[in-house]
């Protein structure tokens, strides 16, 4: 996982070295990260011609500290002030964007560029919280940023400004950050024991409705396809022509008042997944809404299960008063609006943790970069999607699988994140173009297979009797 830090945080950060004395050590260290990274985007120094624009704080600073460097390798250097650029730079083989760091607030311009730009820190004119960039800002084709990635990096504009980002180790404490980006490898999930059986990881789903059996069919073959052992799903007002054909156990449930029915067989299941084409009527939001408060096992909600609920604080009721009181909802920027009474905004990050903390619910805002929020401030993000996932229906895999990770035993702000993650890598295993929602359902195994736990003598099978299983994968997260 690699850290994330906010400008605020950051900033204290940086106040806490700087009164320790090691401005000096952090400037050079974040100057020779800039050189290196010129260097390789040059392929060398020797005859090469560079400009720095710098400002007069430590962005600039560490600007002027590669520029020597450089210098001393043989490169032919100009140092320009960031307070009176000029309007076009031309005849470099690279621009380095030292101007301003994150903490930059207002209008900037950059120069005209022939040449490529390294930009330090976080392209000059990009917020570093949202993302938001000014019509001027750095267009640059890597990012050399310290310590932790910045969400500017990652949100809004500031995502595509900033190029390849190189996340640089200038030895800054951020240990105590509290986000995350998540990369492939943080993501493993249990193993079957020996001992398993299909209902120790089995899953309740209550979604569908009369003409809206696709939904129902993709999160609950996508919960067996993340390793559920048994999958029961429950469709309100369904005849038993509207079932779906398949492992999934499916069943009927009354038009009105069903959520005792399904309440009353939770006792089986390690989780519920309910939402996914479930309609919008009164009854049925009434229903959700009793069986989210009365769920004895932690629940995943999504789509017309988040609408069912009026508001935050309505939300934080249900949480309260279920016995599990483990609820992720997995809203994308519409759900998310009637849930709160305004879309996210360019905060992202910062709205997403605020709609946890109310609620008391894990929250997975879907997006470019998806984010994932516990109600106790924590939060990871995932940039592993891909546009070819704005398909009808991904949505409602993505929650069959979450709830299969719960069931599988990760607890379920890590089943969120991970399941996001997971998603995300399918989607670009599939078609880049033509992919629907039904392709994921064969993607996601294959790329589970890398993320299953090491299994020992104990949980795994050998391949011949008597011969111990050779453990293989990686150590649990």
């Amino acid at each position: 996982m690699l850290p994330v830090t906010t400008v605020e945080e950051m900033r204290a950060i940086d106040e806490a070295a700087h009164r320790e004395g090691r401005l000096d050590e952090l400037v050079a260290r974040a100057g020779w990260e800039v050189a290196r990274r010129a260097v390789a985007m040059m392929g060398g120094t020797y005859g090469r011609r560079v400009v720095v624009v710098a400002g007069k704080g430590n962005n600039g600073a560490d600007g002027r500290v590669a520029a020597a460097l450089l210098a001393d390798r043989g490169a032919r250097v100009r140092v320009v002030d960031a307070a009176e650029p000029p309007e076009s730079i031309s005849g470099y083989d690279l621009v380095v964007d030292a101007a301003y760091g994150t903490g930059f607030r207002g209008d900037y311009r950059a120069p005209r560029t022939e040449g490529e730009v390294l930009a330090v820190d976080i392209p000059s004119g990009v917020d570093g919280d949202t993302g938001a960039a000014c019509d001027g800002a750095v267009v640059a084709r890597s990012t050399v940023t310290f310590a932790a990635y910045k969400p500017g990096l990652l949100f809004g504009a500031g995502a595509g400004l900033s190029g390849e980002v190189v996340l640089a180790d200038i030895g800054l404490d951020v240990s105590r950050a509290s986000t995350w980006v998540l990369e492939g490898s943080d993501v493993v999930v249990p193993w079957r024991g020996r001992a398993a059986h299909k209902w120790s990881m089995s899953v309740s789903v209550v979604a569908g409705s009369p003409g809206m059996m696709g939904a129902a069919r993709l999160c609950s073959m996508a919960a067996m396809r993340a390793g559920a052992g048994m999958v029961r799903l429950g469709v309100p007002g369904a005849t038993s022509s509207d079932l779906p054909l398949s492992e999934v156990v499916a069943r009927s449930l009354p038009e009105a008042g069903w959520e005792t029915d399904v309440v009353a067989e939770l006792g089986r299941c390690r989780v519920l997944a309910i939402g996914s084409g479930l309609g919008r009527n009164a009854g049925t939001s009434d229903s959700v809404r009793h069986l989210v408060a009365a769920s004895p096992v932690p629940a995943v909600v999504d789509a017309d299960g988040i609408v069912a609920f009026g508001s935050p604080a309505e939300l934080a009721s249900a949480v309260a008063s279920a016995p599990g009181r483990e609820v992720v909802i997995t809203p994308h920027d519409g759900e998310f609006t009637r849930l709160t009474g305004a879309p996210p905004g360019e905060d992202r990050l910062g709205a997403c943790r605020k709609l946890a903390g109310e609620s008391g619910a894990v929250v997975l805002l879907k997006g470019p970069t998806t984010v994932v929020a516990h109600p106790d401030g924590r939060a990871f993000l995932v940039v592993a999607g891909t546009p070819v996932l704005a398909t009808a229906g991904s949505g409602d895999v993505l929650t069959g699988m979450i709830a299969a990770f719960i069931a599988r035993g990760l607890d379920p702000f890590r089943a969120a994140g991970f399941a996001a993650q997971v998603h995300g890598e399918a989607g670009r295993c599939g078609r880049s173009e033509g992919l629907v929602a039904g392709d994921l359902l064969d993607l996601v195994p294959e790329c589970l297979e890398k993320r299953l736990e090491q299994r020992t003598q104990d949980s795994a099978p050998s391949r011949n009797p008597g011969v111990p299983a050779s453990p293989r994968g990686g150590a649990d997260a």
